[in-house]
């Protein structure tokens, strides 16, 4: 895999900023995914933590350990090494969802805007495999490509004092889930029974950056099984590998 011309930014006194690109796209995530797990696969010392975003990989690291100098001839070593180096396929994680109603008091709002009925919106919107490409703004966010613009739609013009953790909405040409109860502008087209964050889970955030997202439409029954699951412990959740493109 070329990895391109690549930048290394000092951030901080303890941290390095490895850019990509100046671009969001698939491909750039993949270099960062691709980047990402053949620096923790050399086990660097002094390496604190790896955190990916739209088109770079920030390294937290401790300079008393290993300095910037050293660390990107690290760097550099392994960008040369890439081909060698093997990357496993991302999975994509099935995301149950209840469309419409209480849950999705926007989605109407959505097909009208686009000229659609509710079916089509919800048609659409499990129609693909979305794109992580980072997780932030709260603990667990997964910031998604690959909505279709057949249903994109403006934020709210007022925004929601609390929307429920679990909340699926749409704004512009993006769409996510809300991980906890907060407050937010999105319009709101369905809710999942799964918890993207739970402090009590040994894994507190579910998702992963460079990883795929399914939305799955289930109806209020199959909703509340799972919601009864997940509280339990008991839910399996959905996970395959990506195919090849």
């Amino acid at each position: 895999m070329s990895m391109g011309e690549v930048r290394y930014l000092i951030s901080g006194d303890c941290a390095v900023c490895v850019e990509f690109g100046n671009e969001i796209s698939p491909e750039i995530n993949r270099k960062i995914r691709a980047f990402k797990i053949a620096v923790e696969k050399q086990g660097i010392e002094g390496i604190i933590e790896t955190v990916p975003t739209y088109r770079s990989l920030l390294v937290v690291y401790n300079p008393e350990v290993i300095r910037f100098k050293k660390l990107t001839e690290r760097f550099e070593t392994i960008m040369g090494a890439m081909d060698s180096i093997q990357i496993p396929p991302p999975t994509v994680i099935e995301i149950p969802v209840l469309y419409g109603k209480e849950m999705g008091p926007d989605i109407e709002t959505v097909a009208a805007h686009n000229g659609k009925t509710v079916e089509e919106v919800i048609k659409l919107h499990t129609s693909g495999e979305y794109l992580i490409y980072m997780l932030g703004f709260i603990a667990g966010f997964p910031y998604l490509g690959g909505m279709s613009k057949e249903i994109a739609t403006p934020r709210l013009k007022s925004p929601r004092v609390k929307i429920e953790g679990g909340s699926v909405g749409i704004a512009g040409e993006q769409t996510g889930v809300y991980p906890v109860a907060s407050p937010g502008g999105w319009q709101l087209i369905g809710r999942t029974p799964l918890k993207l964050y739970d402090s009590d889970r040994e894994k507190p955030v579910l998702l992963e950056a460079g990883q795929y997202m399914k939305f799955r439409a289930v109806t209020e029954e199959e909703y509340r099984r799972i919601e009864k699951q997940v509280e339990d412990n008991t839910y399996h959740y959905v996970v395959y590998e990506k195919e090849a493109e």
